[in-house]
């Protein structure tokens, strides 16, 4: 075990929750998208007024936060109604250079550890996305064993209207029209199980419906049974294909190591990794994930975790494994798109100095977060708060990507997103793509500064549906309902 990851074995007193990394012995938070050691905790007051959860808020990230110059201390926090509005303004300077677009957060510890834990969420079990320009909503993922897919909204399927109940049915164009993508998403109601709402939607093949769908509690899969691994014939060549949806999952681990037994049973050594709406999640599910495709660079340097001047005892530098399912695969392609963020990034990036010319990003522009979030505990008032408290760099020190990975890259290829086609299959555009970069086939290079967004990109067609304040499980799984 590397000297970072025995640091982050042991359970933290501070529960550090950051994007994309390890975490407590009890499934509470570890460091997301990123690495780093054991903070040592910040002493946190039993009360729960606002006052005294700015305060908290304050002298956590006083002490923790990436950019300390870039923190606006002298806010004010009684012009602020909610935790979350005194950490934007905190952190404005940093979100003006694009450094913290979002990623530091106040969020519910009980919703993020039981996602953690076990997948846990509430709701349709849908992730959506949005045209920009005809003002159409359409699922574009649908998650097994909830709600929505049991209903028939699938990959494809085009929510048209949204009631209460069928006397109340508002179009989903009228909505946007109205009140843009908010409206939609206030339509849909909360995420709470027992939430009911009457939809008519259009399915992939054409077929008009409508439902009345109560929000449950359901776990999500972090690897589908339906398309998540899949073994291509291509032209008597055999290619991988793994399709990730969230790093967030703990599970996601040992589903990894299955998928590629079955890759390494094989013979495979080409892969395509699907990370294309992958927000992230537990570095320590991203350094499982760089140890199965390291079999041949066990000792080698994984990714490094570089925290503020003042934190630098706690750098460390990730080692790549052992794994007895890894395989050492030539090429890569990574498809990913606007929402593909963070600990996904993270792998991806941390490839490329050992494959070089022999691994793209597919799709288009990531969304470009090379930094991870420590989550700080106030267990009384179940708060995490989440400080983008270190950034990660490759075995070369590549780890400026703020805009994404396409200016990183040794290749792209530009690629759309067919969500009339499942995932999984040859014929879906990105898919296509990839098999013809591994090919040797020629491609047409990312152009775009961002692709499919969370939030309004200029130029952009199609965007993930996301809450102006995401709970614990639309900050990892982007677009989530």
């Amino acid at each position: 075990m590397s000297m970072g990851r025995a640091m982050l074995s042991g359970t933290l007193a501070v529960a550090l929750a950051a994007c994309g990394g390890g975490g407590s012995g009890s499934g509470g938070g570890g460091p997301i998208a990123g690495g780093g050691g054991t903070p040592t905790p910040t002493p946190t007051p039993a009360q729960c007024s606002l006052a005294d959860r700015q305060d908290w808020t304050l002298s956590v990230m006083n002490e923790w936060y990436l950019f300390p110059d870039l923190l606006d201390t002298g806010v004010n926090p009684s012009d602020h109604d909610t935790v979350q509005d005194y950490i934007d303004a905190l952190v404005k300077p940093a979100r003006d250079q694009n450094k913290d677009r979002f990623f530091t957060y106040i969020t519910s510890i009980e919703e993020e550890n039981a996602l953690i834990n076990s997948g846990s969420s509430a709701g349709f079990g849908i992730r959506l996305g949005y045209d920009t320009v005809n003002n159409r909503v359409f699922v574009i993922e649908a998650f097994e064993d909830a709600p929505g897919l049991d209903a028939g909204l699938d990959r494809g399927t085009e929510l048209l209207s949204i009631g209460t109940s069928s006397t109340n049915l508002q179009t989903v164009s009228s909505l946007m029209a109205s009140g843009g993508p908010q409206a939609v998403i206030d339509a849909l109601g909360p995420s709470d199980p027992g939430v009911t709402r009457v939809i008519q939607f259009r399915t992939a093949g054409g077929v008009t419906s409508e439902q009345s769908i109560a929000k449950a509690d359901y776990a999500l899969d972090p690897i589908s049974d339906r398309y998540g691994v899949k073994i291509f014939d291509d032209g008597g060549k055999k290619v991988g294909y793994l399709n990730l949806r969230t790093f967030i999952v703990s599970g996601a681990s040992s589903q990894l190591r299955d998928a590629f037994q079955q890759f390494k049973d094989q013979g495979v050594t080409e892969l395509i990794i699907d990370l294309r709406y992958n927000g992230g999640g537990l570095v320590s599910v991203a350094e499982t994930l760089g140890d199965l495709l390291g079999a041949d660079k066990v000792g080698q340097v994984f990714s490094h975790t570089v925290l503020r001047d003042s934190k630098s005892s706690e750098n460390s530098t990730e080692l790549f494994e052992s794994e007895s399912s890894a395989i050492a695969p030539t090429k890569i392609a990574f498809i990913g798109r606007g929402g593909t963020a963070s600990a996904s990034e993270l792998v991806a990036n941390s490839m490329i100095p050992y494959l070089g010319a022999n691994t793209a990003l597919i799709g288009t522009n990531t969304y470009g977060k090379p930094v991870g979030q420590y989550g700080f505990d106030r267990d009384a008032c179940d708060d995490r708060l989440r400080v983008i408290a270190f950034k990660t760099t490759n075995r070369d020190d590549q780890g400026e990507y703020f805009d994404g990975l396409a200016s990183v890259f040794p290749n792209t290829c530009s690629a759309g997103d067919d969500i009339f086609t499942q995932f999984g299959d040859v014929n879906e555009s990105s898919i296509k793509v990839a098999l013809d970069f591994l090919a040797g086939r020629s491609c047409t290079s990312i152009t775009d500064a961002g692709g499919l967004r969370t939030t309004a990109s200029a130029g952009a067609r199609q965007e993930l549906l996301q809450p102006e304040r995401p709970n614990a499980a639309q900050h990892r799984i982007p677009g989530l309902f």
